[in-house]
């Protein structure tokens, strides 16, 4: 069976080695080799990609925000041109963000931000589009861990 495996930011940010966001490094790579190995496409939606960015933006030391934006620029530029292990997620059209915007203050609630409620949304989506496959978040937030679809 197909897998599709919606790759959260807790997850980049270990492949990328971002300082301070990188402590399940192995255990992540090692995860990747599987995957890819099991053939599972990649997906990497564009909250992932925002809020990876915003980490490096933060890091302290100048160097590494420096160094960590050309690697991230990099890696999701070969993803954009389909030379990394994933894909770039298409950006929602309004009608989906009307609908996140609507889901919202629930997820709020549960402490969810609006990151995570897209890639959530981008999970049900995928769903929808592909019912037949087995459909994960793969997530190291224990907010998004549960999300696995399987047909």
């Amino acid at each position: 069976m197909k897998a599709v495996a919606i790759v959260d930011t807790s997850i980049f940010c270990n492949v990328l080695d971002i300082p301070h966001l990188n402590s399940e490094r192995t255990q992540v790579i090692q995860h990747l080799k599987d995957l890819l190995e099991a053939d599972t496409n990649l997906l990497l939606p564009m909250a992932a990609v925002y809020e990876t960015g915003n980490h490096i933006a933060h890091l302290s030391d100048g160097g590494n925000r420096r160094r960590f934006a050309e690697v991230f620029i990099t890696e999701v530029q070969k993803a954009i041109q389909g030379e990394a292990p994933w894909q770039v997620m298409q950006l929602p059209n309004m009608e989906e963000v009307g609908e996140w915007l609507s889901n919202f203050p629930e997820s709020a609630m549960r402490g969810a931000g609006m990151g995570d409620l897209s890639i959530i949304k981008e999970w049900e989506k995928m769903i929808r589009i592909a019912p037949n496959c087995h459909i994960f978040i793969w997530s190291l937030d224990r907010d998004l861990q549960g999300y696995d679809h399987m047909p």
